[in-house]
């Protein structure tokens, strides 16, 4: 009961941010990313959030990460794919944006080993494989890290 309080009461700050213009907090969007597979309000509130000003790259990589995720929870298949493919575009304009940042790749690997193969969205795991292993003594999150070993 108390965790589903706190659940409730932190969509609703993610809400009243994205309403205000503030933006959510890295640890969050983190600590987030992977409960979004499941929970399709939280997928939602999380888009909303990240719509609403992207700050730098690493914003705009989770929007489209988040924006994939999404696409598993509609059942359209014609949503489905404009959705996936919006977020493909984010991902792949935040990696072109900064293409020596650790955060965007081990995203961008997350997506493409769990998207279907019939996407063609799979090219840059082995180079994002590989960026990652050389580079990824300088991660501090706890989030990111537990994200990492689950990849890799």
């Amino acid at each position: 009961m108390i965790l589903k309080k706190a659940m409730i009461l932190g969509i609703f700050s993610l809400i009243g941010m994205a309403c205000h213009g503030q933006s959510i907090d890295l640890e969050g969007i983190r600590a987030n990313y992977k409960k979004a597979v499941s929970d399709k309000k939280l997928c939602i509130t999380m888009i909303k959030g990240l719509s609403t000003g992207t700050e730098s790259s690493v914003h705009l990589s989770y929007l489209g990460a988040f924006q994939m995720i999404w696409a598993k929870h509609i059942t359209n298949p014609i949503s489905k794919l404009k959705t996936f493919n919006t977020g493909k575009k984010n991902i792949e304009a935040a990696v072109t944006s900064d293409p020596n940042n650790l955060e965007i790749r081990i995203l961008r690997l997350s997506v493409q080993k769990n998207s279907p193969a019939f996407l063609g969205y799979k090219k840059n795991i082995e180079e994002d494989q590989k960026f990652i292993q050389a580079n990824n003594k300088n991660i501090t999150s706890t989030h990111l890290r537990n994200m990492l070993e689950t990849l890799i």
